[in-house]
């Protein structure tokens, strides 16, 4: 079929809007009709290269719609039912098998390398073939994905607000609530106040913790990071971001930390302002080989820090779980969007380069 999709032709070049065709679903896929799909940080480091996905492509990887058609031998998702779109896996290997697909040993392969999982595409612009993302390519009205990708979320929510659980709220929240599960009333501190960041810290909020700390750059961010639970918060530009965190926590250091910036020196003051026994968690995604310093030592004494995928979730039993708490007034992650149409992606990917919009979502129906 055809339809309109954002294309990225080459390095760093702005989106271009265009026709594209779309095959029909293959066994275990779905064809879906976007209704909207968020930006991703991850999608700005694919159209500059910094993830090397062969171009051109359709990118997205947020994407919330209704399913239109199924391929053969899928049988849990039905045309009309409202999904969102989260990350491939493959589904066979011993991480998938053991219910942990965010550490499928094909993830790589089957997000970044542009073909679905019998390499081969389903997009295509004339007689040339378009990679897809994430194996959903959801800057696009229509897109193929496997049914592994796919989560049926209620009706009773809009369906335009919902794509972002499928990387970004997903990975930031879950990195505490599923991965740190941090006590009642320990100490927590998140490092960057994007998206990812401040989903982490409504779930530190949700999980109770007594001291919850925002560091960032953006007096904006860090205003908003107390309107969703934040007890203190530092700009990193005005003030000594360990020095601070050890008067707070009475020169104790923190409990937990959740690195959601991707900045090397973040990563640094995270594990430097750790109690003993405390942990990092890295979810931040910077340009391949980036390095960061640490001393040694500091770990030695029983700190750790560890990466971390996609919110360490099951997504089709984590994003309804975050659905719920929404719907209980738990987990207000709306006061992060703002919409934009499809031929607003460019300023769209410029707005959050700048920090204005938090979270963009692309409206595509």
């Amino acid at each position: 079929m055809l339809t309109k999709a954002a294309v990225t032709l080459g390095k760093g070049e702005p989106f271009q809007i265009t026709d594209i065709m779309v095959d029909d679903p293959q066994p275990g896929e779905v064809l879906v009709r976007l209704v909207a799909t968020g930006i991703c940080h991850t999608d700005i480091l694919a159209q500059n290269q910094a993830y090397p996905v062969p171009l051109p492509a359709v990118l997205g990887h947020e994407g919330s719609g209704v399913i239109e058609k199924v391929g053969m031998g899928v049988t849990n998702i039905e045309p009309g039912d409202h999904v969102v779109l989260s990350y491939s896996s493959c589904g066979g290997c011993p991480n998938c098998l053991a219910g942990k697909p965010y550490a499928c040993e094909q993830f790589y392969s089957l997000n970044f390398e542009g073909k679905m999982g019998d390499g081969t595409c389903r997009l295509h612009k004339g007689d040339q073939d378009l990679s897809n993302f994430f194996g959903q390519s959801s800057f696009s009205h229509y897109s193929v994905a496997n049914a592994r990708n796919v989560i049926k979320v209620p009706k009773d929510v809009p369906i335009e607000m919902l794509g972002p659980l499928g990387c970004g709220i997903q990975t930031g929240s879950g990195a505490v609530l599923n991965r740190l599960k941090p006590p009642p009333g320990s100490s927590l501190a998140v490092f960057g106040i994007g998206a990812v960041g401040l989903s982490a810290l409504m779930g530190a909020a949700v999980s109770h913790c007594a001291t919850i700390i925002a560091v960032d750059i953006q007096d904006s961010r860090l205003e908003l990071s107390k309107e969703l639970g934040a007890t203190h918060t530092i700009n990193a530009k005005e003030q000594d971001v360990v020095e601070t965190i050890m008067d707070i926590t009475g020169n104790k250091g923190i409990d937990y930390a959740v690195e959601a910036s991707g900045r090397p020196e973040n990563t640094r003051f995270a594990v430097d302002s750790l109690a003993v026994l405390g942990t990092v968690v890295q979810v931040g995604a910077p340009a391949l080989g980036t390095e960061v310093t640490l001393d040694m030592n500091t770990l030695l004494f029983e700190r750790k820090l560890t990466g971390f995928l996609m919110g360490g979730s099951v997504p089709q039993l984590y994003i309804p779980m975050l659905i719920e708490l929404y719907k209980q007034g738990k987990f207000p992650f709306d006061k992060l969007i703002k919409y934009y149409t499809l031929d607003e992606i460019n300023q769209a990917i410029e707005d959050s380069k700048e920090g204005t919009t938090i979270k963009p979502i692309i409206k595509l129906a």
